[in-house]
């Protein structure tokens, strides 16, 4: 499978822009204009209990854009040989990840909303959940 060549440098942030005006802000995200994957799902995580991590698992094939729509967390990239840790805080910036990756999110500010777009409808068989498993796949 080509996908497992991605590596965390081919993980990015992204600014979706921001709108200004007296009245607040507005940041849109739309199909084939900022973003690089149709978007078949849209969740978001909250009340994380602190100390408490999310994640802890790759894709085979999934893409995601996740946005820190409120407060700050840390997600941490690994490709089998390298990690990467992104600290998200702002909601007009998404981290876009790769299929192929692990990812872990902690450190959760009270408050945090992490929002997460992504490219393929929910299949539980798209997930690798093991890291011992995911390091076989990597190689």
């Amino acid at each position: 499978m080509k996908l497992k060549n991605n590596t965390v440098f081919d993980c990015s942030i992204i600014d979706v822009s921001k709108v200004h005006n007296k009245a607040g802000n507005i940041t849109v995200v739309e199909n084939g204009k900022n973003i690089p994957f149709d978007v078949k799902r849209i969740y978001y995580l909250y009340d994380i209990p602190g100390g408490e991590a999310r994640g802890g698992h790759a894709h085979y094939e999934l893409e995601q854009y996740v946005i820190a729509a409120s407060g700050s967390f840390n997600i941490m990239l690994d490709d089998g040989e390298n990690r990467k840790i992104v600290t998200l805080n702002s909601p007009n910036l998404a981290l876009h990840i790769v299929p192929g990756l692990w990812r872990e999110l902690d450190n959760f500010s009270s408050g945090s909303i992490s929002l997460v777009l992504a490219s393929h409808l929910y299949d539980e068989k798209d997930y690798i959940r093991e890291y011992e498993q995911f390091l076989k796949f990597k190689k």
